[in-house]
């Protein structure tokens, strides 16, 4: 199945390609980008325009075979000589803006994620010698009804679309292939290093935890996504004595609350979950309400920072590895890291 990539991606190298047109003062119809995760891609350009210091164009965002409602979207950069120094970058027309916390991005800000942002500001950084500043507007016709079909306005990212994206390319998830896939890689740990202890993250935020503070290689780490139950039953069947699960809280409260897989179709009820754990751990009414009106996971963590609260999460840990445990009938000790989107350990068992 093939890939496709991100807005993010798509905003990088429209951002690249408008660059280009102003120092070339020339209309450029392809761009090559690098993305986050290393890979390179040549991208088409579309809908050029050049004008008395500014350039503009667009990305067709393309979602290959992953279902994406953002596949086909136009995702534009504006570039504009600035007499302020540095880089600039903001949001337009059909981009969405922040308005509730718990998010990459604070309250108020346009909804251009931070890996996307960097991007853009290394693409545009490259031409600033020639250059003052820049002032870059990115804007994605239509991403406001788009936005409507995605998790946007739960979150409170209103009046459009969010650029995101951690590694710059989008991943095809047949959930068959994705099994698979996963089982032959336990099954290369295991044959090639012999391995009896495993180490699973669900996604970015843990592979980069268990990269950078725990000095893992990437072959000794497996990125498993949702499914925590199917790899821990796996990893049971095979023989693993010893699994750490490495995760975001919005993610691994719900494996103690016995959800084994952990994708939104199978329930949602973090924030529930979290005030419940903190009424466990004598939080008052009014944190337990606080917690109650957040949105998101993240949200909470303030909240029980402020209140003197952290050992929820130490608590919260302990009962996802308690569960998985339980899961696989005990045949496996397994431990538990809680993250912040940021990374930050937020407790362990």
């Amino acid at each position: 199945m093939k890939n496709g990539f991100t807005t993010g991606t798509c905003a990088q190298a429209a951002t690249k390609g408008a660059c280009l047109m102003l120092a070339g003062n020339r209309i450029v119809d392809k761009v090559e980008v690098k993305t986050p995760s290393g890979v390179k891609l040549i991208l088409d350009l579309a809908y050029q325009q050049l004008g008395k210091n500014f350039a503009k164009c667009a990305v067709i965002k393309k979602s290959a075979e992953a279902p994406d409602v953002t596949n086909g979207a136009k995702i534009f950069a504006r570039v504009r000589l600035s007499e302020q120094k540095g880089v600039r970058i903001k949001g337009s027309q059909g981009v969405g803006k922040i308005t509730k916390p718990g998010l990459a991005v604070k309250v108020g800000e346009w909804a251009i994620n931070p890996v996307p942002r960097e991007m853009i500001l290394q693409e545009a950084s490259r031409f600033l010698h020639k250059h003052k500043g820049f002032e870059i507007t990115i804007s994605v016709p239509g991403g406001k009804e788009l936005a409507k079909r995605t998790y946007n306005p739960k979150l409170g990212i209103v009046g459009g679309i969010s650029i995101i994206g951690t590694t710059g390319i989008v991943e095809p998830k047949s959930l068959d292939a994705y099994r698979a896939s996963l089982a032959l890689e336990l099954n290369v740990l295991i044959k090639a290093r012999g391995a009896k202890r495993v180490v699973l993250v669900l996604g970015h935020v843990g592979e980069k935890y268990a990269k950078g503070a725990l000095k893992l290689k990437s072959n000794s780490i497996i990125k498993i996504g949702d499914h925590v139950g199917f790899m821990l039953k796996e990893c049971a069947g095979k023989g693993v004595k010893n699994i750490l699960l490495i995760g975001h809280i919005g993610k691994l409260v719900k494996v103690a609350n016995g959800q084994f897989n952990t994708h939104c179709g199978f329930g949602d009820n973090r924030v529930n979950s979290i005030a419940r754990y903190a009424k466990l751990c004598g939080a008052r009414e009014g944190a337990i309400e606080d917690i109650l009106n957040q949105t998101t996971a993240e949200a909470t963590i303030g909240i029980l920072n402020k209140a003197g609260l952290m050992n929820v999460f130490k608590k919260i840990a302990q009962e996802t590895a308690a569960k998985a445990g339980e899961f696989v009938n005990n045949k496996v000790k397994i431990d538990c890291i809680l993250l912040s989107l940021e990374g930050k350990v937020l407790g362990s068992s």
